[in-house]
């Protein structure tokens, strides 16, 4: 299975700075078959601990951070000699064992001729719980779901998604027909590498949608074994809630939509554990585009996505022939499918910080609000090929950006002041 983190992570092992790896995302987004892959790829030997299944590991790291001791009761535990050259040592879900958290730091300063990467499911968790971090002696790497173009290298599309790499508009508009099929087929599969396997090999929707009920029941499992007593059901609550917050016109979040008289302070908490969990994506609304956008956000506003497109689907059980067959009583949902598909694009190619914009009044709203370097970027999302932008148009006469996207199923184009691309090739952008 291709991903593209691969390319990052051998800049990791070349890079003359290199320090620990920390790799973050949610639960089956493929973090150990990726790591495992890379090492086995990548390396002559790979050592591979998994926190979880070996608790007893904890005895290591609380008696001290003496790196030479803590190879030495590693390589106890393997039964073999770990090499310092073209070797790489998998600290997996690390967050069972928050000590070990802060002996990368001692790797990093002590032992830094070892290649070594941590990653875990609820990572997120523990780097928030008070453990002594390792700050500045660690890097870091966001994985997500597949996105649009790794699953059509997954489904043997190669041509396809290499024509979309290299922005090769006329072959686009050549093949268009098979990039809507594989998109809403997407829209329904989504991008979890054990849901997209699944397709892969029996093409039955189905047996896709079992085992994404069974990513969303161990996500519920999660919630009772990982999440404090006092704020499991706020959890559950609000997971529950995000498709029906998506599928209203205006997609801002209401916590009135919980129940009756929610008020933010009864579930920061839980949306702070579901976002430290990979499970959602926050964006905020901005007051205005100046740079840089995290000093204009407006913290009392904003939407709230999930981590996967196929899991949404699953969530409202929306069978196959309804994303695929386009049909009209589908409408309104679609389009909150649309902007989940597009923030999901946004953050498996780039780290850019995402907000969406609204006039005062909320008569106006651009979707997405990205800031690539220095340019701030309006991006608005069309589920059709219908080609009014009200809302960019407000947005472009009030402040002048020097580029603006509007993603629909429409060819590619470039006008007086915005450029069309085809929602497909969003990933193009970055």
């Amino acid at each position: 299975m291709y991903r593209d983190k691969m390319k990052d992570l051998c800049d990791w092992k070349n890079s003359s700075n290199r320090k620990p790896l920390i790799i973050k995302g949610a639960r089956q987004v493929g973090k150990t078959w990726l790591i495992k892959e890379f090492g086995a790829t990548k390396y002559e030997n790979l050592y591979y601990f998994n926190f979880e299944k070996s608790k007893h590991l904890r005895a290591i790291f609380e008696s001290g951070f003496e790196v030479d001791k803590i190879l030495i009761a590693l390589q106890a535990e393997i039964a073999k000699e770990i090499n310092e050259k073209d070797s790489l040592i998998v600290f997996d879900e690390i967050q069972a064992i928050p000590e070990a958290i802060t002996s990368l730091k001692y790797f990093c300063e002590d032992a830094p001729q070892y290649h070594i990467i941590a990653a875990g499911s609820l990572l997120g968790l523990s780097l928030n719980n008070n453990i002594s971090f390792p700050v500045g002696k660690v890097n870091f790497m966001n994985l997500y779901p597949l996105s649009f173009i790794e699953f059509l290298y997954a489904n043997s599309q190669d041509a396809l998604a290499n024509i979309l790499s290299s922005k090769d508009w006329d072959l686009m508009k050549v093949y268009k027909s098979k990039y809507i099929r594989l998109l809403k087929h997407y829209y329904y599969v989504g991008g979890m590498p054990e849901v997209v396997k699944t397709y892969n090999n029996t093409y039955d929707f189905s047996n896709v949608r079992k085992v994404q009920k069974d990513i969303l029941f161990a996500y519920e499992q999660d919630y009772s074994k990982h999440a404090p007593t006092e704020i499991i059901s706020k959890i559950r609550m609000l997971w529950n809630t995000v498709p029906s917050q998506l599928a209203k016109e205006n997609r801002k979040f209401i916590y009135g939509q919980i129940k009756k008289g929610a008020r933010a302070k009864d579930y920061e908490t839980a949306i702070t554990w579901l976002n430290d969990c990979g499970q959602i994506f926050k964006v905020h609304r901005i007051k205005k585009p100046n740079l840089p956008l995290k000093s204009y956000e407006d913290l009392s506003a904003f939407k709230l996505f999930i981590v996967d497109i196929g899991l949404l689907s699953a969530m409202v059980d929306l069978d196959s022939k309804t994303i695929i067959d386009s049909n009209k009583i589908f409408k309104e949902f679609k389009g909150a499918l649309t902007e989940q598909f597009v923030i999901q694009q946004i953050k498996s190619s780039s780290e850019v910080p995402v907000f969406y914009w609204s006039s005062e009044r909320a008569r106006s709203e651009v979707d997405f609000i990205i800031q690539k370097e220095s340019e701030i970027i309006p991006i608005e999302v069309k589920s059709e090929e219908n080609l009014q932008s009200k809302s960019l148009k407000v947005y472009y006469q009030k402040f002048n950006p020097t580029t603006s996207f509007r993603l629909s199923m429409s060819d590619y184009r470039e006008q007086d002041w915005l450029i069309n691309i085809p929602l497909y090739a969003v990933g193009t952008i970055f």
